[in-house]
């Protein structure tokens, strides 16, 4: 069992930077792999980010690679999400996922994102 609660999101011009994060409970946290999705308006949910229980191992979708940047802080229960050069095409809801082997048990609240010309 696992909690994850997502923060970090808000309105911000195409251009621009955000950092999402995740806190999880508990002290489990180095036990799971971790994974970031989003939800746009009119579209089915997506994959975005996932990282290893290492942290070591990264995995992107293409439409962010070499603009997003996951990554995670064990000792704060933290995973993180650096958006860089956002376009409107990033807007979303925003969802943080965990799971012992990317199974994705347990997620988040969402939290928004909206990205203006």
């Amino acid at each position: 069992q696992v909690q994850l609660v997502e923060s970090g999101g808000g309105l911000v011009q195409a251009g621009g930077s955000l950092r999402l994060s995740c806190a999880a409970s508990g002290r489990t946290f180095s036990a799971y792999s971790m994974g970031w999705f989003r939800q746009a308006p009119g579209k089915e949910r997506e994959f975005v980010a996932r990282i290893s229980r290492s942290g070591i191992s990264t995995y992107y979708t293409d439409s962010v690679k070499g603009r997003f940047t996951i990554s995670r802080d064990n000792a704060k229960n933290t995973v993180y999400l650096q958006m860089n050069s956002l376009k409107p095409e990033d807007t979303a809801v925003y969802y943080c996922a965990a799971g012992p082997t990317y199974d994705w048990s347990y997620w988040g609240q969402g939290t928004q994102v909206t990205v203006s010309n």
